[in-house]
């Protein structure tokens, strides 16, 4: 694949959007090259001297190669093939490939109402940005249809990129969770749970079948469980299915029937009673309250 990089012009669209793409790029920087080996525009030039502070969010991919990133929340570190970072905005940073291995990168820089939301949410963190992904296909995959999408400039490009960076933002954070429990073998069962209860929010679910399946012992799934994520399982799906509820009666016309159903309650006398217990209000006055 050849270098490239485009930054791209922002628009009341985009902005009205919530999450826009500003720029994409891949380089590849040969041992003993000078880092970086194109020209960016002047409030994009990064120098290890000098450093820089950018006004979006920014993941870059480490592909091949290694070298070393610091920034004002966190001392000189190195990276490796296949670690993801972050910059944010407003805080100094500088990095580069070492002089003797290179690198290759891949970068998306992103910004909009709902990317601060989401960067703010606790998901990463500012203060040790870096997730080793390891040499992912999927994660590449995505990177370079993003890249060739804006190559090619289709028609709505800018909307559709933007689903794709949430899709390698999701990527990233599914792998991150999943470190998170490299030494904890029962954290790991406990999040494939956790996903499979995500999977089944329409619809009833058997936890014993479920403990079978990931594998444990029902009475010993129940209690790490709880201690892991401070419900039992079926709290933890019942909620997971009443807070899709309440986004189901905010974003769509659905009716109060169409909503029970879709969430996996086959009474909407029963729906309509734990959503009530849950929040107070009826789902019926729930949506009128949001609407006024």
């Amino acid at each position: 694949m050849n270098n490239y990089f485009k930054y791209l012009n922002i628009g009341s669209i985009e902005e009205r959007w919530g999450f826009y793409i500003t720029t994409v790029g891949y380089s590849k920087i040969d041992p003993n090259q000078t880092y970086p080996n194109e020209e960016h525009p002047l409030n994009h030039t990064l120098t290890w001297n000098k450093g820089r502070i950018l006004n979006d969010y920014y993941m870059i991919f480490i592909s091949k190669g290694e070298g070393i990133f610091e920034s004002a929340l966190t001392t000189p570190t190195e990276i490796k093939a296949g670690t993801c970072f972050f910059l944010y905005p407003g805080v100094w940073h500088r990095y580069k490939p070492k002089i003797e291995s290179g690198w290759e990168e891949y970068w998306i820089g992103f910004n909009g109402y709902y990317a601060n939301q989401l960067m703010n949410e606790g998901f990463f963190n500012s203060q040790s940005p870096f997730i080793n992904v390891g040499l992912n296909n999927d994660l590449l995959v995505l990177f370079r249809k993003l890249i060739e999408t804006v190559r090619n400039g289709y028609t709505g490009y800018p909307q559709f990129i933007a689903g794709t960076t949430l899709q390698i933002i999701g990527l990233v954070n599914a792998v991150s969770l999943y470190q998170e429990y490299d030494n904890d073998p029962l954290g790991k069962l406990i999040q494939k749970a956790k996903f499979l209860i995500q999977e089944s929010l329409d619809e009833p679910l058997d936890m014993e079948n479920l403990a079978r399946e990931i594998p444990m012992g029902y009475s010993s799934f129940r209690k790490v469980f709880k201690k892991i994520t401070g419900e039992s399982p079926n709290q933890y799906h019942l909620n997971l299915r009443l807070n899709r509820a309440k986004d189901l009666l905010t974003t769509t016309s659905l009716n109060i029937n169409e909503v029970a159903c879709q969430t996996g309650f086959e009474s909407v006398f029963y729906f309509s009673k734990l959503f009530k217990k849950k929040n107070g209000i009826s789902p019926k006055f729930y949506r009128s309250a949001v609407e006024d």
